[in-house]
């Protein structure tokens, strides 16, 4: 039986595309948008935290929330100024006091988006359809002195506290989107190529508080999904954009000498550069500062050095994880910003070669050879550093202690992905991944536990289709499809018993996943695209489509 169309495009999608107008961004010539309305909405890039000083610090060490998401998106309802003299001159005390005072000055959005009971009855398939109609949204007009910034387009939501269009997933959901998508998929892209031309980089996400960090960098595999038959044509389009954000990336590289760092760039003892995360503020997440300080507290450094390594680590996507602990244990000893990344510097291998590419196509030969050559000279380096000959696959490297860190992870998978392993590499990684990481439900993010959402027994939609391109590029199709079909068994099951998709799953015992600091989020965006996806290059699978909720399943 093949799969419903809905599964990719439902027509309640299509329909819901036609009902919105379409922006300047979605112009049928391709490439980003030249201009937009929002380019000239002057934006205020201070994040609530240094905004309200005082408030929010008060407001964060009263624990009167149990997420500072919350407050760090909320809508004022007066200028900054006007609601700081005003709690100068009131100057609150009591926890009462302090909830009664953010309630009057504050519009608070719903920690998450409710779920409609009147799709209990509907399969997975249906169920993903009616999902993108609810997640649609746009900042072309943010409310006045909020943290949202403004972006041209459309996009879709990832569902609950994520409210915002996050880079990283920005990917991960628009792989799910069918041709009659193809110009909310076009906006998407190019509400990042926005924020490149606009911050130079792209953000976590169009929030004041993400801007002192990125995530990351799949832009150039984004832009490569608008045209798979001819990737060099949609890179020469976007080049401009690509080669901002490579700068962004290897900014003060060039003064480095070896065993030296600076902010995102590392210079290896054999002089190549490598690339670490980083962020440029060393103070508690805005959307996080509870937890934050409740970290640094039980840490043995210097706050501000703990607080960096967190936002570091909520830079790189997998927040948080053994992989960028000192210990492999706990959060307390976290070192993210000295450890070389097998992902990051595979998605900057990829981007490298995209701009080759994209300079070829566009007949500039100085750029493509030096574009090559910057690729070849990473490529080396990783082969250097970051291959673990004694596990047989690609590992993290701590570069202050010059020594790979000994980790399984899903990551290893990453240079697969982006096509620079060798063919042994890529055989040997798949059998250290088969014994170590397959799991009945999927794959491991990692072999460890430690109660982090990015740790074991949990696996990520976006560890699921990185492991598949990954294996199916290097002809590892057996291995690729047994973890498409656990993955898909997985989900489905999960949708049988609750009527939902989460953001996290357990891949041992095949139920929602845990930890990260929040409730589970339901409704989850990139699970819904990466299952839809799944379901399109495995179409043996179409019958877990039809699963529909059991009669006792609940939201």
């Amino acid at each position: 039986m093949a799969p419903k169309t809905s599964i990719w495009l439902p027509g309640a999608l299509a329909a819901a595309l036609a009902g919105m107008a379409l922006t300047s961004a979605s112009c049928a010539h391709g490439g980003a948008p030249r201009s937009a309305p929002v380019a000239a909405i002057r934006v205020d890039q201070t994040p609530p935290s240094l905004r309200y000083t005082g408030l929010y610090d008060q407001v964060a060490e009263a624990g009167i929330f149990l997420r500072m998401k919350g407050f760090a998106d909320a809508a004022p309802r007066a200028d900054p100024d006007t609601i700081l003299a005003a709690y100068r001159r009131e100057n609150p005390t009591s926890n009462a006091e302090l909830i009664a005072f953010v309630e009057h000055w504050f519009v608070f959005p719903p920690d998450a988006a409710p779920e409609n009971r009147d799709e209990n009855h509907l399969s997975l398939a249906d169920y993903i359809a009616a999902r993108w109609t609810r997640s649609l949204a746009d900042s072309r007009s943010p409310p006045p002195h909020s943290s949202l910034l403004p972006m041209p387009g459309r996009y879709i939501t990832s569902g609950g506290l994520w409210r915002e269009q996050y880079y990283w997933n920005t990917y991960f959901l628009i792989i799910g989107l069918g041709d009659q998508a193809a110009d909310l998929k076009k906006e998407m892209i190019d509400n990042i190529a926005f924020m490149i031309d606009r911050y130079g980089y792209a953000p976590t996400a169009n929030r004041s508080y993400y801007l002192s960090r990125s995530q990351p960098p799949y832009f150039y595999e984004m832009v490569a999904t608008l045209a798979p038959d001819d990737r060099a044509s949609a890179y020469a389009r976007y080049l401009p954009q690509l080669r901002k954000e490579h700068a962004y990336w290897m900014a003060g590289a060039d003064r480095l000498k070896p065993g030296e760092a600076h902010r995102r760039v590392v210079r290896m003892p054999n002089g190549a550069v490598l690339n670490r995360y980083w962020d440029d503020r060393a103070a508690p997440r805005d959307e996080a500062a509870v937890r934050d300080r409740a970290i640094a507290a039980r840490a043995t450094r210097p706050a501000p050095e703990v607080y960096r390594d967190i936002r570091a680590g909520a830079e790189s996507g997998w927040d948080f994880t053994s992989r960028w602990f000192g210990d492999r244990r706990s959060m307390e000893t976290i070192q993210t910003t000295a450890i070389i990344p097998i992902d990051l510097n595979s998605l900057l291998y990829g981007l490298e070669d995209a701009i080759a590419q994209g300079c070829a196509r566009q007949g500039d030969g100085s750029c493509a050879k030096a574009f090559r050559r910057r690729a070849e000279t990473r490529r080396a380096a990783i082969n250097a550093y970051l291959w673990n000959e004694k596990l047989g696959l690609f590992d993290d490297y701590d570069w202050r202690e010059h020594s790979k860190r000994g980790a399984v992870t899903a990551a290893a998978l990453s240079p697969l992905a982006a096509g620079l392993a060798t063919a042994d590499q890529a055989a040997r990684t798949a059998l250290r991944v088969r014994s170590e990481l397959l799991a009945p439900g999927g794959l491991l993010n990692t072999n460890l536990t430690t109660g982090e959402q990015w740790d074991a027994p949990n696996g990520f939609a976006a560890v699921q289709w990185i492991a598949v391109q990954g294996l199916r590029r290097y002809g590892q199709d057996e291995l690729a499809r047994t973890i498409a079909a656990g993955w898909l068994t997985n989900v489905s099951q999960v949708y049988a018993r609750e009527g939902r998709l989460v953001e996290k799953y357990d891949v041992v015992t095949m139920r929602p996943g845990g930890g990260g600091g929040y409730p589970l989020q339901s409704g989850q965006g990139w699970t819904a695209s990466v299952t839809g996806a799944l379901l399109r290059t495995y179409p043996e699978f179409s019958r877990l489509a039809e699963v529909k909720p059991s009669s006792q399943s609940s939201k």
